[in-house]
């Protein structure tokens, strides 16, 4: 089939980047429409495809301060015509970019999350620390935008995949569209059971307000138990000044060296509430159980009692009780790895095919 790509934005790696390196992967020498495109920072690979950027690439400084810019990304993509030389447009979606001039086009809208400083934004301004001025003067561009997403989200030839049951729910919240759940593709083989594993407990992260790896390093401190701590951000310094000398910050880790960290723990540590949330599935894939925060998209991925436990209120008091009363020694890793497997790419591939299918009859 002739398909066409959209994605957001291309000046940071993430999750939804990953994402996008799976349909490139799937749909070879498919372009890729976005509104800008870092070439000195994305990965090297990107300069292969066929990537066709709006006229926001063009502003200054739009790479490093995207943000300031982000009235105008539901303009850039209103402007956008892909309604000629296609079968299908399918877009990867956590901003503006389900907005395009589709036409007639079939358009499938992969949706990693509604936008979220739109229609969450007193709890995005919160996290993000924003001036109470500020936020009195984007109300009105939040209203606005508001608006105009519900409105492209009505379009009948628009058709919404969920990647988990809490993406559904807001679909149906926001834009009152019903939608279709596929997961987002692990790389499951990447990832292996060891024989045997060690005593420490693991949590990969981004160090960012909204993981709620406080809650974990406030647990851990009374626990006096093993962790370790994989990854950056802007909560780095708080974080370490908080935590015990039984938690071992150990930043930046080669994605060579995950598989067997994952292997090795006693089991992953999931506080934060996440859309979906592959890093829980890895540590699975290796044969470890997830004790999480039981909402979100952990509900989707983890078998309670199986593969993970959950702890119900976000409170370091739940998560210490968690721990406690959980049997990470006693986990069949078999049990955990074949629940991982649920989550291929493979398993991605022919559920994203059949749907494109039935849309395209």
């Amino acid at each position: 089939m002739r398909i066409a790509l959209v994605h957001d934005w291309l000046n940071q790696y993430g999750g939804a980047e990953r994402v996008l390196e799976h349909l490139v992967a799937q749909f070879p020498g498919a372009p890729v429409y976005t509104s800008i495109y870092w070439r000195a920072k994305m990965p090297a690979a990107y300069q292969t495809w066929d990537i066709r950027t709006t006229w926001m690439d063009r502003l200054p400084g739009i790479y490093r301060r995207h943000q300031w810019y982000f009235p105008l990304y539901a303009l850039a993509f209103a402007m956008l015509d892909v309604r000629q030389g296609y079968d299908v447009i399918l877009s990867n979606k956590s901003g503006f970019c389900h907005g395009i001039r589709a036409g007639d086009t079939p358009h499938v809208c992969y949706c990693l999350a509604p936008t979220r400083y739109v229609w969450e934004f007193d709890a995005y301004a919160a996290r993000e620390n924003l001036p109470g001025a500020l936020k009195v003067l984007l109300k009105p561009v939040i209203a606005l935008l508001r608006h105009w997403d519900y409105r492209v989200a009505q379009r009948p030839t628009t058709h919404y995949i969920a990647i988990s049951t809490e993406i559904q729910e807001r679909i149906r919240r926001y834009y009152g569209r019903e939608s279709t759940i596929i997961y987002p593709p692990v790389d499951v083989a990447r990832f292996h059971p060891a024989p045997q594993h060690e005593d420490y407990y693991l949590i990969v992260s981004r160090l960012v307000p909204y993981k709620r790896i406080d809650l974990a390093v406030e647990a851990f401190n009374r626990l006096g138990l093993p962790l370790r701590i994989v990854g950056s951000g802007r909560d780095r310094e708080a974080l370490e000044a908080l935590a015990k000398p039984n938690i071992t910050f150990m930043g930046y880790v080669p994605d060579d060296d995950l598989p067997d960290l994952l292997a090795h723990c006693k089991a992953f540590i999931f506080p934060g509430r996440e859309d979906f949330g592959i890093a829980p599935l890895e540590a699975q894939a290796s044969g470890r159980p997830v004790i999480a925060y039981g909402a979100g998209g952990a509900l989707d991925s983890i078998v309670e009692g199986e593969t993970g436990a959950f702890f119900r209120e976000t409170t370091p008091e739940s998560l210490t009780q968690a721990v406690l009363s959980f049997d990470a020694d006693h986990v069949d890793s078999s049990v955990c790895r074949a629940n991982a497997e649920r989550f291929s790419v493979s398993h991605f591939q022919q559920a994203l095919l059949d749907t494109l299918t039935r849309v395209l009859e």
